[in-house]
């Protein structure tokens, strides 16, 4: 889950901006944790304490309001009453990480995928978002390799993923529907060599950059398992200390 909390963290100051590059700044002071990050802890402090999906993202969100979260979605935090929304977008699989850890297979990786994004995102596209992204970090995990991991996706989800960055860029747009931007974010990681690099790949289209980046950097920390230590503090520096108690208690739990 570092990776897609550094992701959030370094996507953050381009979101919107169009920027096209992988050469800048890792951890630059203009960066901070966003909705992103909140709600996969949220996801995973559920997992922990058996709490209901819907219960542990609205107490999150309340707790941490003014974080990039969606219209749609403020106003069902705010109604304890509200059900799903049908939403196709990517808030159910910026979230969905934690899911790929707390499960031994991929078929229960799915079903809890799913789980977790219908209490909002109970879309078609928005549950196969959530799927696709816990499915590779899962896989990652495996040791499965990036070939077979790009042709399950491919298969199961129907994300074309024989393309690269490099060809996506010059035309990619900005787009927070599940179904335009989670296989470009998987494609980031697929061209990458290490977390660091799919975290700029997926920063360079120039799209929903952090909600991309978290994406790229949570399967990627799962396939390179290359975290060193300052990276890690540099990621602890930037978000809340009740974040970092249920990460480790996330990781005592699941290693």
């Amino acid at each position: 889950m570092i990776g897609a909390i550094a992701g959030d963290i370094i996507g953050s100051r381009f979101e919107k901006s169009g920027f096209k590059s992988t050469d800048f700044e890792l951890f630059h002071e203009d960066g901070r944790f966003t909705d992103d990050t909140i709600l996969t802890i949220a996801v995973a402090d559920a997992l922990l304490t058996d709490k209901d999906y819907a219960k542990a993202i609205r107490q999150y969100a309340q707790q941490y309001p003014n974080r990039g979260y969606g219209g749609t979605f403020v106003k069902w935090v705010k109604d304890e009453s509200a059900g799903p929304y049908n939403s196709w977008g990517n808030g159910s699989a910026m979230r969905v990480s934690p899911i790929a850890y707390a499960f031994d297979s991929l078929e229960a990786v799915l079903r809890e995928a799913e789980a977790s994004a219908e209490v909002t995102h109970n879309h078609p596209e928005g549950i196969k978002g959530a799927q696709a992204v816990a499915a590779a970090i899962f896989m990652a995990r495996q040791k499965c390799p990036k070939e077979e991991i790009r042709t399950y996706i491919n298969d199961a989800f129907g994300y074309k993923l024989n393309y690269s960055v490099v060809h996506i860029r010059p035309f990619y747009q900005f787009d927070v529907s599940c179904q335009g931007s989670v296989p470009e974010a998987i494609i980031a990681f697929l061209d990458s060599n290490s977390t660091e690099e799919a975290i700029r790949l997926a920063v360079s289209l120039g799209g929903d950059a952090d909600t991309q980046a978290n994406i790229a950097g949570a399967i990627a920390e799962a396939y390179y398992k290359d975290l060193s230590a300052e990276f890690i503090a540099q990621v602890y520096q930037r978000i809340p200390a009740p974040f970092i108690k249920v990460l480790d208690r996330f990781w005592k739990h699941y290693s």
